[in-house]
Formats: C-alpha cells, structure tokens, sequence
C-alpha cells in the first residue's frame, strides 16, 4: 500500500502538476480604425484650411494692408490701397523700376516723378491691363529695350482691385501725389477694351497722353 500521507510534497510531474490556463491571444489594434482615425484627421484639416486659409491671398493677414482695429461684428477691415499697393509692388515691380521708384537708366523708366503716373490714369490703367511695348518717352528720356508686362487676362490676370492698389501706391508714392485709382475705374476701362488681345503702344495711348 502507498503512502497517502497529505503533506507529502506535490508531484512535480506535467501529468500531475496543476493546469495552466491557455495563453489568450495578444490582441492588436483594428486597422480599420486606424484607417478611420487618419481619414478623420485629413478631412479635418482639408477642411479647416478651406474656412481659414483666406485663399492663400498674403494681402488676408498682412497687417499693414488690414489696419488696426477693423469694424466690429467680424466685418471685413477696410483696406488700404496704399499699404497693399506696396506689398504687391514689392513682389511684381521692385526688381525692374526698383525700390526707390528711379528704375534703371537707359533700360527701365523711373515711377518717381513720372509724367505718365502722375498724368491721365486711363493710360496707366490700360498698361498694366494689358502691358506696353515699343518705345516710351518717359520725362523726355525715350526708353527701347524693355517691355511692360500685362497684369490683366494677357498676363497674371490681377482683379480690378489688385491693379488700382499698385496704381495708387505709385501714384503716392516718392513724391507723387496723384489721385487713388480705383477699382470701379479699372473695371470700366477693362470691360472697354475687353476685345483687346496685345499690347499697347505708346503711340496707341496718346489721347491719354499727350506729347508734352
């Protein structure tokens, strides 16, 4: 007969040994959530970049354009067409007729005292809508080598607004003291030569600018 005695020390056999509970499986992260989580985060941003983003316009949050202080009730500040002028003179116009407004002797005109920025503003309208080419006579000083480019459909397609900030920067600018162009002005003269498809002469704009 065997021995029963209850404390004697446990078998440590496997066949007697207590059973182990199975191992669960390590379970991962749904990839369909993840998916989710990530389409989620996109549209969220696509989304805050359509309602904040101003249309990537740098005029929306340039606080030299915007003012100081803009109408209550989240109205659009009013905008002043002498600071946007500069910022859009900075990034279109500097390199050619320079910082100063003086140009380039003998290849670009001067803006700075300039018969033409300071005269009738339907011919420097006309100008940046559709650009100039050929000879010019700036202050008596006839210019041959370079050509104006078009900032209206014939060229960087500037709106209304855009073409009379830049117009009235520089018609105020380095001692002008031209009227401001304005948007409306730009529009009329724009809707009137709508059928224009090149650039103007200077000989074309002579009704707008008379030999001195």
């Amino acid at each position: 007969m065997s021995d029963s005695n209850p404390n004697s020390p446990a078998d440590p056999t496997p066949a007697h040994s207590r059973e182990q509970p199975e191992p669960h499986e390590e379970q991962n992260f749904p990839s369909l959530l993840l998916l989710f989580l990530c389409s989620l985060l996109i549209f969220g941003s696509a989304l805050y970049l359509q309602r904040y983003s101003g249309g990537f316009d740098p005029l929306v949050y340039n606080e030299e354009v915007q003012g100081r202080g803009g109408p209550a009730g989240g109205a659009t500040a009013a905008v002043d067409p002498v600071a946007a002028g500069k910022k859009l003179y900075a990034l279109n116009c500097v390199t050619c007729h320079q910082a100063t407004g003086a140009g380039l002797p003998g290849t670009y005109p001067p803006l700075a005292g300039s018969d033409w920025v300071n005269g009738n503003e339907d011919a420097i309208v006309r100008i940046l809508i559709h650009g100039l080419s050929g000879p010019v006579t700036v202050n008596g000083v006839t210019y041959n080598s370079a050509a104006m480019p078009a900032f209206g459909p014939l060229g960087s397609n500037w709106k209304d607004e855009k073409i009379a900030y830049v117009l009235t920067y520089i018609r105020q600018e380095w001692g002008n003291q031209s009227p401001e162009v304005t948007k409306e002005t730009v529009a009329r003269i724009r809707a009137a030569t709508a059928d224009r498809a090149k650039a103007w002469a200077a000989a074309e704009l002579a009704e707008f600018h008379p030999a001195k």
